[in-house]
């Protein structure tokens, strides 16, 4: 899909028109303009009530006037001047669902205008480039009357560029996350995902290392081999590396759990809702859609990507609750829960990323139950042993309107990962679960400044709106383009 920009709305040709129109106030200058060449039709439209303005309310005129002749979709915008966050999305997936269902080729948002709190004019277009490209995915391949889109080019209002390629670099990130996590299992394997950081290496440049089984027992990385020891899948720690910062300079890291799906193992999950369990590899997804945003925008900065890559079944091969295993790190850890798999190949991923001499490191992972019960599906649940990090993740969540929540990791809550037989428990018990994942993790971490962005809760939507949401892409991309020099 092809963007650019324009600065007047009367110098644009494009099928369709999509102008803003508040409840009460002024019309925005573009759609003011629209207005005075179609004899004041939304003027008329918004004192009859027939198209009040309100918050994501849209309107199609075909054929807006005989002397304006394009189409014009109106969207509403509500009464405030500035939106929030949420309400401007609400206005930008309105938007994508009406214009998705029609005919038209080529789209001109008019949307120079469009306040949101908390933002900047370029960063405003940075986020409604992001959310319309965002509202166009499809996840297609497997139904026969699959529909391809018929939209070609988007027109937005504005004049940074670089503010535009970053949302519509950042959306095709969300893409690609959204689109690995949608997969089935049985197309999304361990195998899959090495496939496809093999073919972005060919794409983009970039270097490509994948430690298999073999070299993953020399190395000592037995926990993360107990995982996926009851599966015929094999099991990978996929390393991608971006290198457009100077030579040699350390890199950011990056690393997402990538079980491609978790029956829980021997501790197995219940039948319900178990279908969804193809979105444990979600931090793995975020990671590879950063690494498509950043490939194609190409900040200055070294970016390392690490996908621990696994498929938890139940065969006679499989970990059982009870068994001791040896960690990479040479620490060993008494399995509990076979369920609690994210952080079992999580923490030797994380002793594997010392060699790298990381600036920071981020874990992204679908890690526990208790997150959703804590936060929702508002915020991702945000753990780090660094203040600095934490200031940047923050400031990162809110520029990228994806937003994290601080938690604890108070020394006190490590206790409850005490063993009899072993230096360390995978659970911790029923409180505070999250918690206690993330303390199991940064016992694998101080060599470096980490942090744990558990996205159990914001990594997909359940029911029957079920899907990948792609995030934390957004925020993951903005961390490392304030990184870059």
């Amino acid at each position: 899909m092809n963007t650019a920009l324009f600065d007047r709305l009367s110098a644009v040709q494009a099928d369709l028109v999509v102008t803003l129109v508040p409840t009460e106030a002024a019309l925005p200058q573009s759609t003011s303009w629209v207005d005075e060449n179609t004899a004041g039709l939304i003027s008329q439209l918004r004192e009859s009530k027939v198209f009040s303005g309100k918050l994501a309310e849209t309107l199609l005129l075909p054929v807006a006037s005989q002397d304006y002749a394009q189409a014009v979709l109106l969207v509403g915008i509500g009464k405030d001047e500035t939106l929030s966050d949420a309400s401007a999305r609400k206005v930008m997936a309105a938007v994508a669902a009406k214009a998705k269902s029609l005919p038209y080729a080529s789209i001109a948002f008019a949307g120079a205008e469009l306040a949101i709190a908390g933002h900047s004019q370029a960063q405003a277009l940075s986020l409604t480039s992001q959310w319309l490209h965002e509202g166009f995915y499809q996840f297609t391949g497997f139904k026969q009357d699959d529909q391809a889109l018929t939209i070609e080019s988007i027109l937005f209002e504005g004049t940074d560029q670089g503010a535009l390629d970053v949302g519509v670099a950042t959306a095709a990130g969300s893409a690609v996350a959204r689109r690995l996590g949608d997969l089935p299992g049985n197309v999304c394997t361990p195998s899959y995902l090495a496939s496809k950081a093999q073919t972005l290496g060919e794409d983009y440049g970039i270097d490509v290392e994948l430690v298999d089984e073999s070299r993953m027992s020399e190395l000592g990385m037995d926990c993360l081999l107990s995982v996926g020891r009851g599966s015929d899948q094999p099991s990978y720690l996929i390393v991608m590396s971006y290198k457009g910062g100077d030579e040699g300079d350390a890199p950011y890291v990056m690393l997402g759990k990538g079980i491609t799906f978790d029956t829980g193992g021997i501790s197995l999950k219940p039948g319900p809702g178990m279908d969804e369990m193809k979105y444990d590899m979600c931090g793995a997804a975020s990671v590879f859609g950063t690494m498509k945003a950043i490939c194609e925008l190409k900040p200055k900065v070294n970016f390392t990507a690490v996908v621990a890559a696994a498929e938890n079944m139940p065969n006679g091969n499989a970990s059982k609750p009870g068994d001791i295993v040896k960690t990479m790190s040479g620490q060993t850890v008494e399995i509990l829960n076979t369920d609690a798999e994210g952080r079992l190949v999580l923490c030797d991923a994380l002793t594997y990323i010392e060699r790298f001499e990381p600036k920071s490191v981020i874990d992204v992972a679908t890690l526990t139950g208790a997150c959703v019960v804590a936060l929702g599906g508002v915020n991702s649940a945000m753990y780090t042993n660094n203040e600095a990090l934490h200031d940047d993740l923050r400031g990162a969540s809110k520029v990228s309107a994806d937003k994290v929540w601080p938690m604890p990791l108070d020394d006190e809550y490590q206790q409850q990962l005490d063993s009899n037989f072993a230096d360390i428990a995978n659970i911790g018990g029923k409180e505070a679960g999250s918690v206690t994942a993330a303390c199991f993790l940064s016992r694998f971490t101080k060599s470096y400044p980490w942090a744990h962005l558990d996205i159990a809760g914001t990594a997909w939507t359940g029911g029957a709106k079920k899907g990948a949401s792609g995030r934390p892409v957004a925020l993951l991309t903005q961390y490392l383009l304030s990184k870059a020099n």
